[in-house]
């Protein structure tokens, strides 16, 4: 198959270079000519993408930028065209978006996403809404993103994004979890420990064992004091947004709901040492920006 990325970041990028190795991929990203795609081969402009390929992954930030990407694809083609939108979107706008799309004859799919740096080499975990037909009809696509049995068709318009919505919630509880517990072993009743040891230890049979716990790991084996680093960690909107689903259904989230707080306070606080564990876990499976330490002049 044919497809086209729109959008080279650190997912784009990545992605486009795992999909190449299947499939024939074209990368368009208007503001990041020097980003390598592997095998896959860079187009100038959408009017030489349309020419290639009809079916196309937009992997731009959530919100306007995605309705201009779909905006300017249907301006620049008369044929019909199947649009995958792999950001971290709201599932309101996934289901909005589905219905625009689909009254002027074109098929979209909303198509959640996860795995982040790694996920070029570990695979992905694909989660994708809307109809059946157009979901078997780009199928062998999501396969080569994916990971080994790491895709499926998890439900109608919006529901791919609905999905990655509360995965991303429950990520923010997890690091939280994990960052206090480290937190605590850190400046609690045995404050020498030694976190990179513990942390390895935990990686070979304990319960707690994750591919978070490896990367934990490797960030104690750096450093274990995060001196340098500012406890602030971003909020990228889909914590929020599932806590915000949670109470409109009545269903209690009190700990994803406790850690998006966490987040925002960090953001005027400063953070504690559990928060900048956070932001570097980030930093590692996903590339977020890490805030150095202000330092008083």
């Amino acid at each position: 198959m044919t497809l086209g990325v729109i959008g080279l970041g650190t997912m784009g990028s990545a992605i486009a270079r795992r999909v190449s190795n299947t499939h024939t991929v074209y990368g368009l990203d208007p503001y990041a000519d020097t980003v390598d795609i592997g095998n896959a081969q860079r187009v100038e402009d959408y009017a030489q993408l349309l020419e290639t390929t009809q079916t196309i992954l937009i992997l731009v930030p959530a919100g306007q930028a995605v309705d201009d990407v779909i905006n300017t694809l249907l301006r620049h083609t008369d044929k019909k065209l199947t649009i995958m939108d792999g950001g971290n979107s709201n599932f309101h706008d996934s289901v909005r978006r589905h219905d625009t799309i689909g009254q002027k004859g074109h098929k979209f799919l909303d198509v959640g996403i996860s795995g982040g740096s790694h996920g070029e080499e570990r695979g992905y975990s694909v989660m994708a809404g809307g109809s059946d037909d157009v979901y078997q009809r780009v199928e062998p696509i999501l396969e080569s993103i994916a990971a080994p049995n790491g895709y499926a068709h998890v439900g109608p318009a919006g529901a791919g994004h609905y999905v990655k919505m509360v995965h991303n919630g429950i990520e923010y509880a997890l690091l939280q979890a994990y960052a206090e517990g480290f937190h605590l072993l850190r400046e609690g009743r045995y404050s020498e420990l030694d976190l990179e040891q513990i942390a390895h230890v935990w990686q070979n049979g304990a319960i707690v064992d994750s591919f978070i716990l490896s990367l934990i790991h490797a960030i104690m084996q750096q450093d274990q004091q995060f001196s340098d680093v500012s406890g602030y960690v971003a909020e990228g909107g889909t914590g929020r947004w599932t806590v915000e689903e949670a109470f409109e259904q009545g269903i209690p989230v009190h700990t994803i709901a406790e850690s998006l707080n966490i987040r925002l306070d960090s953001q005027k606080s400063g953070g504690t040492y559990a928060t900048k564990l956070i932001a570097l876990l980030r930093h590692a499976f996903g590339g977020h920006t890490v805030r150095e330490k202000k330092t008083k002049s």
